[in-house]
């Protein structure tokens, strides 16, 4: 088999299966597991599957910088954040995490609503100016431009100090068995600190994310309380999900 074609063929997994199994397609074509990985990582490289242990996952589109992540599934992101500003109750406190669809959740809020709201993102602060009921409050720390956010060690220190009742944290990647990922490690470690803070954490992933991996690993499962997708409710990943128990809030 010519090269483009075992390209095609691992393309076509990615998209039919959910992931590559190196093992398996070596037997399957005949070639060696060298050969196998050697395409994954050439794929890899063209952003086009996130490699792991023993072949790969579908890569996620939600890499791209900031700017360009504001057109990707514009309606799916504002379905997902309307669904999640209804679960912030009036009087309580709220950590916002930053990203094109935390964004939406900011805009989703009502202007009169009364609340608190931590965030590590600049973006999401000036969002909410304009709510005057809203009382506001930044995490400072290095800013991580790719997602308009602040990361780091001053940030995660800070983020100590505070509590909520509600965190709404996004990711880049939605997978059963790879978990929630991002791009960033340091992103990743601010991520987990957020939502340690928080009495419940839920997920915000337009339907783009679901099935896909990207390289770092933000929490497991048991760890949040939901995920509040847009995605098919039959989508095959969404009901995996369903039947290992993770709490799937539909974004109509």
């Amino acid at each position: 088999m010519l090269a483009a074609e075992r390209r095609d063929h691992l393309l076509g997994l990615l998209a039919r299966e959910g992931k590559v199994v190196a093992k398996e397609v070596s037997a399957q074509l005949g070639i060696s597991e060298d050969s196998v990985r050697r395409d994954l990582r050439d794929l890899a490289a063209e952003g086009l599957c996130q490699r792991v242990y023993g072949g790969a996952l579908p890569a996620s589109p939600a890499v791209v910088d900031y700017a360009a992540r504001q057109s990707v599934a514009p309606d799916g992101k504002r379905k997902v954040a309307a669904a999640a500003a209804a679960l912030v109750r009036p009087g309580s406190t709220l950590i916002l995490d930053g990203g094109t669809t935390a964004l939406a959740v900011a805009h989703a809020l009502p202007r009169d609503l009364v609340c608190t709201v931590i965030t590590h993102s600049p973006t999401i602060a000036a969002a909410l100016l304009d709510h005057p009921q809203a009382e506001l409050f930044l995490i400072g720390g290095r800013v991580f431009k790719h997602s308009a956010v602040t990361c780091g060690a001053a940030a995660v220190e800070a983020v100590q100090n505070v509590s909520a009742d509600l965190c709404l944290l996004g990711v880049t990647g939605v997978h059963p068995e790879a978990g929630l990922t991002t791009a960033d490690a340091d992103e990743a470690a601010m991520k987990r600190a957020l939502a340690a803070r928080a009495a419940d954490t839920y997920i915000l992933a337009s339907s783009e994310k679901i099935g896909t991996a990207s390289r770092f690993r933000v929490l497991p499962w048991e760890k949040v309380s939901g995920l509040i997708t847009d995605a098919d409710p039959h989508d095959t990943v969404v009901e995996q999900l369903r039947a290992h128990g993770v709490e799937i809030l539909a974004a109509d």
